[in-house]
């Protein structure tokens, strides 16, 4: 994403959460930019279809209903989203937990008042029912797998053997009752599967990586039936 795109999505999300007009020099303030590229950014939106109500000095206010193009959903890809989301916010690490968060009101503030409803009152919940709580370094870790980073770990197996060892993240998955890391480890030269709450500590080394992490996932999928876990 550009960043203009960020920037005019960033707008649409201050207009969409006001129900009043807001200045403009408040949400170029708001922005970081100046008043001339905010008018500019106003100007764009409306050309891609945005009922954006209101003139400079007077104010500005986003009129309900906004759709964007690629935001049109079913019945049925709202209430997965929906539980997505709420699974998300109830077993995830915080700093995710707010994300999903955050995803799920600029969905529903860009809806259609019906839709919104349905949203807003949907019977798909995921309660907080998994004994284990979120490892703390778990935002660290989900930023190296998207950055490409090898992170440096202690660990202890299940016979209680302590090591130390450099890996690849590439993906985490979420089950029921615990959390395993997928990577690919350098003193092993071989894929490795870790338990989340076995990892006695993890940080990011800030190097990337020599293989991209698209690559080691599919070579990963073409082994891991045949792969025993670590």
């Amino acid at each position: 994403m550009t960043v203009r795109a960020a920037r005019l999505l960033h707008l649409l999300d201050e207009l969409r959460r006001r129900r009043t007009p807001v200045q403009g020099a408040k949400l170029a303030g708001l922005l970081g930019v100046s008043l001339r590229t905010l008018y500019r950014d106003i100007d764009a939106l409306r050309a891609q279809g945005a009922e954006i109500v209101g003139d400079p000095g007077v104010g500005y206010r986003l009129r309900p209903g906004f759709l964007l193009p690629p935001m049109t959903f079913s019945a049925e890809e709202l209430e997965a989203l929906v539980l997505g989301a709420r699974w998300v916010a109830s077993h995830a690490d915080p700093e995710l937990a707010a994300a999903a968060g955050r995803a799920l009101d600029r969905v529903t503030g860009v809806l259609p008042e019906p839709l919104r409803l349905q949203v807003e009152t949907s019977g798909l919940f995921a309660p907080e029912w998994s004994p284990a709580a979120p490892e703390p370094w778990l935002p660290v870790l989900r930023r190296a797998i998207r950055e490409g980073h090898a992170v440096r770990m202690r660990y202890r197996d299940g016979e209680g053997r302590a090591s130390e060892r450099v890996v690849w993240p590439f993906a985490m998955a979420f089950l029921a009752d615990m959390r395993l890391l997928a990577a690919w480890c350098e003193a092993r030269a071989d894929f490795r599967h870790f338990r989340a709450d076995r990892v006695q500590s993890l940080e990011d080394t800030g190097r990337r990586y020599p293989e991209h992490r698209h690559a080691l996932l599919r070579r990963w999928e073409r082994e891991r039936l045949r792969r025993p876990a670590a």
